[in-house]
């Protein structure tokens, strides 16, 4: 059930964030960096502001519209890899002598962009699903409730099917322990952090938008894109 106005002035600017900060995370996430003895890819600077984005999609315009805003980011995830490799293959100009700069950064690993394409369908959807199933359970109250909720599921499938995907066989057990858990731990308490301003977003759009979605009657398959 959704309450509306005829247009929606701000959906297209939060769906393009949204794919935007998808598309950047991956990119930077081939540098690592390390705090004390903890080790993390750049990613994880901004890929936790995708969730925030998500929350917002789902708690203001529905899980049905968060959807198709998901297979978008989806899409263009394997488009830019695409072209990333394209661009690779491509015979540089004699005069231009950074080759093999532009391998170690942009030539992606297959098995990397394939943990990453994977933790991010699983762990968006999933932080979507929750997201619209709490808000019906809470009868729309206890925002937090919901954007910390969902996020506690959504990024933990995604940090670890990508960890497990991408460095299995490659480290060891307990690094890949330590490394599910110290990004896991991150990007739940970057969340909590960003709450309050989660809440005045959202309360902005709803107000701006008239708009505040219920999936009552929603088909919760990803693959329904009615």
């Amino acid at each position: 059930m959704i309450k509306q106005k005829e247009s929606l002035k701000y959906f297209g600017i939060i769906s393009t964030f949204f794919v935007v900060t998808i598309m950047i995370s991956n990119t930077v996430a081939t540098k690592l960096f390390s705090i004390g003895p903890l080790i993390f890819t750049g990613g994880i600077l901004i890929f936790p502001i995708t969730y925030i984005f998500g929350d917002i999609l789902t708690e203001v315009y529905g899980y049905a519209r968060s959807r198709k805003v998901i297979w978008t980011g989806f899409v263009a995830l394997i488009f830019m890899s695409l072209i990333y490799w394209v661009v690779g293959l491509l015979p540089p100009a004699p005069t231009w002598p950074n080759q093999e700069a532009y391998a170690a950064i942009l030539g992606l690993i297959p098995r990397i962009v394939l943990a990453s394409i994977i933790g991010y369908w699983a762990g968006s959807f999933s932080n979507s699903f929750v997201m619209a199933k709490l808000k019906l359970k809470t009868k729309g109250k206890h925002l937090w409730t919901r954007t910390i909720g969902s996020t506690i599921v959504g990024e933990g499938v995604d940090t670890a099917l990508f960890v497990l995907i991408a460095f299995w066989g490659i480290v060891s057990s307990e690094i890949l322990v330590l490394a599910i858990i110290s990004g896991y731990a991150f990007k739940v308490v970057y969340e909590i952090i960003a709450t309050p301003i989660t809440y005045k977003i959202v309360g902005f759009l709803k107000k701006a938008e008239g708009i505040d979605a219920y999936d009552i009657d929603t088909k919760f398959s990803p693959f329904n894109l009615n």
